[in-house]
């Protein structure tokens, strides 16, 4: 029987990190993957959907030129090529993937074994097919998540995409109804709008992005009715009937029921773990709906095999299950214990405008009853913003009551995503607001937004009778 370091079962972005950081550093790793490699992310997460959002992007661009007096004579774009969208997708896909193959691993040193990987024991992995069985010192769990398919009566007979199946599409759906309000149902449904689409958005809660605070979400749903996306909240989707080659789709409310017309559905209702024939129950290993149970430094309750990403969460992010990997390669190759930072993991909704987040949101704030100070400043007031035409959004931090410390932060944005950092490293790092204040930000750029969030805490601090103080003396110096 082969013996190994590490054994990883799953190719994805989690197992991809443990398997390249292990072999490099000179362990022996056997990798198995029974589907594609790359995982969720390249192939159904990620890189597609942020190239199909690019697409999408551009033919807003073009279509809201005459704003920057371009006048293309297209503001009313016909329905785009779909397939040809598709085909910039592919392409990007194309251009990544040699980065995940198993060519390239096999030269990073990493036995790539495919096929589907299942226990034996706490240190025996079968690789069912092949008759194969190895041994690990450490085992890796890195299988994902797929898409839930609620039990919506008719909904299987009548058909339906979901992210491993929209970027088959070849199609441009005249009418597009997206069940689920969260990032990766509005990322696609805003794209497909953009394309051409009438798109309906129905879910069963308050709002979209339901992990944010409302006024965040509010934003976001202002520009998707500014685009012509229908939202419809608080709603259970009771069935679907095919009729006619049109998809009937009848949705209860709290005054009644009513019936939406569509020509295809986009379920985008959550994700579920990957968990099945792992052999898990044999080995003894706990797991629960959401996915395996591991502690802090990624370990099951067996003590030699351990879980990351999606199979285990709690966040279904690639650069978390990328984090992930890198608190297992420490714990399981060198005499130390990590541990995995619940509390400072950035997250961005990349719709147009993006949501950035980390930390708590006011919600969860009053929730645990946390005493907290909010400052926001609006892209209206930062020069970069305003000379871009991107004025729509704002930026807001939570701090905890008086002290400045950081809690949470969120920004509303089209570029959200890179300005999230900065405020993630000074909570990461325990700095006070203010200090932002102190950071030299380069002019115009929209990085600006932080030091006036900074601003904004130094403000508070200057107290009616310190002000009345100070007046009082500068006066007196005046006159000496």
């Amino acid at each position: 029987m082969e013996r190994y370091n590490i054994i990883v079962i799953g190719a994805g972005s989690g197992g991809l990190v443990v398997a390249a950081g292990a072999a490099g550093l000179g362990a022996r790793v056997a990798l198995i993957e029974k589907h594609k490699m790359g995982g969720d992310c390249l192939n159904y997460g990620c890189v597609p959907s942020k190239a199909f959002i690019k697409v999408g992007k551009t033919a807003h661009a073009v279509r809201t030129a005459d704003r920057f007096a371009i006048h293309t004579g297209l503001d009313t774009l016909p329905p785009q090529d779909l397939k040809a969208a598709m085909d910039y997708v592919r392409k990007t896909q194309a251009h990544l993937a040699p980065h995940d193959s198993v060519e390239r691993f096999t030269g990073l040193g990493v036995e790539v074994k495919l096929g589907s990987g299942r226990l034996r024991s706490a240190h025996e992995v079968e690789i069912e097919g092949t008759g194969e069985t190895i041994w690990g010192r450490h085992i890796v769990i890195s299988t994902g998540s797929r898409a839930f398919v609620p039990p919506i009566p008719g909904l299987q007979d009548a058909g339906y995409l979901t992210n491993e199946t929209v970027f088959q599409a070849t199609e441009l759906p005249r009418r597009l109804m997206v069940i689920g309000g969260g990032p990766i149902g509005i990322e696609i449904g805003q794209s497909f709008r953009r394309l051409g689409s009438e798109v309906t958005v129905v879910h069963d809660l308050a709002h979209i992005v339901p992990k944010e605070d409302e006024d965040v979400a509010e934003a976001l749903a202002r520009r998707f009715r500014s685009e012509g996306i229908r939202i419809v909240d608080l709603i259970k989707v009771a069935g679907v009937e095919r009729k006619d080659g049109e998809k009937h789709v009848t949705v209860t409310t709290e005054t009644g029921s009513e019936t939406h017309v569509v020509d295809e559905i986009l379920l985008a209702t959550g994700r579920r773990p990957n968990i099945e024939g792992l052999g898990l129950d044999e080995t003894g290993v706990v797991y629960d709906r959401p996915g395996i149970k591991v502690n802090a430094a990624c370990r099951t309750n067996i003590s030699s095999i351990w879980a990351i990403g999606d199979v285990a969460g709690p966040y279904q992010f690639t650069h978390w299950a990328g984090y992930q990997a890198r608190v297992v390669i420490q714990n399981t190759l060198f005499p130390v214990t990590a541990k995995c930072d619940y509390e400072n993991t950035p997250w961005v909704t990349f719709t147009d405008p993006e949501i950035g987040r980390v930390g708590l949101s006011e919600d969860e704030a009053r929730q645990k009853g946390i005493s907290y100070d909010v400052y926001r400043v609006d892209f209206e007031h930062i020069d970069r913003a305003v000379s871009e035409g991107e004025t729509e959004g704002f930026a807001k931090v939570l701090t905890a009551k008086g002290t400045g410390k950081i809690l949470g932060a969120a920004i509303v944005h089209p570029h959200a995503g890179e300005l999230i950092a900065e405020l993630t490293l000074a909570k990461k790092n325990g700095l006070t607001l203010d200090k932002l204040s102190g950071v030299i930000h380069a002019y115009p750029t929209l990085s600006d937004v932080n030091r006036a969030l900074g601003d904004a805490y130094r403000r508070t601090k200057l107290k009616p009778s310190m002000k009345d103080r100070l007046t009082w003396i500068y006066a007196y110096l005046r006159r000496s």
